[in-house]
């Protein structure tokens, strides 16, 4: 699946069934369902799945707690707008 095959699956309302519990979590931050994104990110021990986890956490307001899950992802605290990182989050996991 391609970046904008990705993007294109958001106007869905369930997300594609092929994709991994990572994207999924992606998708569902892309709908406005933080808490499912969240749901997701955490049940997954990864450094992906804390690189989500921290973006999620910064998306949120909660710089401390995004702050630590940038370190378990052994990710620079993030700079960029929101909007960026979770396209670069995604790039690199359909990759």
């Amino acid at each position: 699946m391609t970046l904008s095959e990705f993007k294109e699956s958001i106007k869905h309302s369930n997300p594609p069934g092929e994709i991994n519990h990572l994207l999924q979590a992606l998708w569902y931050d892309a709908k406005g369902d933080w808490e499912a994104a969240h749901d997701l990110a955490q049940k997954i021990n990864t450094a992906a799945g804390s690189w989500i986890h921290a973006y999620l956490h910064r998306k949120e307001g909660d710089l401390g707690n995004a702050s630590y899950w940038y370190h378990r992802a052994n990710q620079p605290v993030c700079k960029k707008s929101l909007a960026e990182e979770w396209e670069e989050i995604a790039k690199e996991l359909l990759n």
